[in-house]
């Protein structure tokens, strides 16, 4: 069966990971998906991500944060769909938790957080939003 949101699913990957209390969770590997995680590990929160290329097919090996028990992310949203593609300019980003979380942005320089895109004066697709 053919995936129609790729990054939904990683994003769902790792909201169920967290709520089993899993140390890692497993995800297909992307050139997109890594550059989500990239954003994730410089905000704090993911430990960390690896290539996994034993098998057949390449996968992600993804590290979840916990804080005294709890989960580092509270919150993991897909904000763009494939239904209903949501773009910002640098001026318009979404501001999550009056800036306690972040917007993930696709943009022409790479996918970045919300306010690294605000420094680089970039707008784009705005794919997630994580607090």
């Amino acid at each position: 069966m053919a995936l129609t949101d790729p990054l939904g699913d990683m994003l769902t990957r790792i909201r169920n990971g967290q709520q089993a209390k899993k140390d890692t969770v497993l995800s297909p590997s992307s050139k997109l998906r890594a550059r989500v995680l990239e954003v994730l590990q410089r905000e704090g929160y993911i430990r960390g991500f690896s290539e996994d290329a034993t098998g057949a097919h390449p996968q992600l090996r993804i590290e979840l944060k916990y804080f005294e028990g709890e989960p580092a992310i509270k919150h993991l949203a897909r904000v763009s769909k494939p239904g209903r593609r949501v773009y910002s300019g640098s001026k318009e980003l979404p501001v999550v938790r009056n800036g306690l979380g972040i917007t993930i942005v696709s943009t022409p320089r790479g996918v970045l957080s919300d306010a690294e895109a605000r420094t680089a004066n970039v707008g784009g697709e705005v794919l997630a939003e994580v607090f």
